[in-house]
């Protein structure tokens, strides 16, 4: 699970990465971690910090991006690559690589937000602080810095996980059945999941 803070909301407009975590789950819980400040030598607009709490001086004197990207790509390696909206964090992620002739080795991505609108349809909403609430999974601390929102994320897969378990009577879930319900539609996923799993 992946998130990325950010000085703004595309690599494409020049916003570059501040903070970065990243969480390898693996039977049903979070077992390594890695978290960092980064440095990308930007300016923060103060709108953002206001939302994050991550200041000019913490990025600063945080270490290089050129030193916590590689060590990212390797921590990640080919793991199934997953983040609530996760074709931001891969944007970023793609656009950080390529400044440095990295090229990231993740097989799969994964978005648990598609997921939890595939899998829990109609809800009030499916930003990831409100969906939390809804799902009843707490945040340990501030939301808006990317250890506390990759372990929430983290958490909200988890859940999806034993909810399509207990539902269609899976032990375990694989990587390529959420990445395969991500690209069906809303309306297809419970049919799909059915036959997946034997029921049907």
């Amino acid at each position: 699970m992946l998130d990325f803070e950010t000085t703004g909301l595309s690599p494409d407009a020049g916003c570059r990465i501040t903070e970065v975590a990243a969480l390898r789950i693996a039977d049903g819980r979070i077992v390594d971690r890695y978290v960092s400040l980064i440095n990308c030598r930007v300016r923060i607009p103060s709108d953002i910090t206001s939302i994050t709490g991550i200041t000019q001086a913490m990025v600063d004197t945080a270490p290089p991006v050129a030193h916590v990207l590689p060590e990212l790509l390797d921590f990640i390696g080919s793991d199934a690559l997953s983040a609530h909206n996760a074709s931001f964090d891969a944007k970023f992620l793609q656009a950080e690589s390529a400044r440095l002739g990295l090229t990231p080795a993740y097989q799969r991505l994964i978005c648990s937000l598609k997921l939890s609108r595939r899998v829990f349809p109609g809800l009030a909403s499916y930003s990831l602080g409100k969906l939390a609430g809804t799902l009843g999974i707490r945040f340990k601390s501030a939301a808006h810095r990317a250890e506390a929102d990759a372990e929430v994320s983290a958490k909200l897969l988890l859940h999806i996980g034993q909810h399509l378990g207990s539902t269609y009577g899976w032990a375990s879930i694989p990587p390529q059945l959420l990445e395969s319900v991500n690209q069906l539609s809303a309306a297809k996923v419970p049919h799909f999941l059915l036959k997946q799993s034997g029921r049907h």
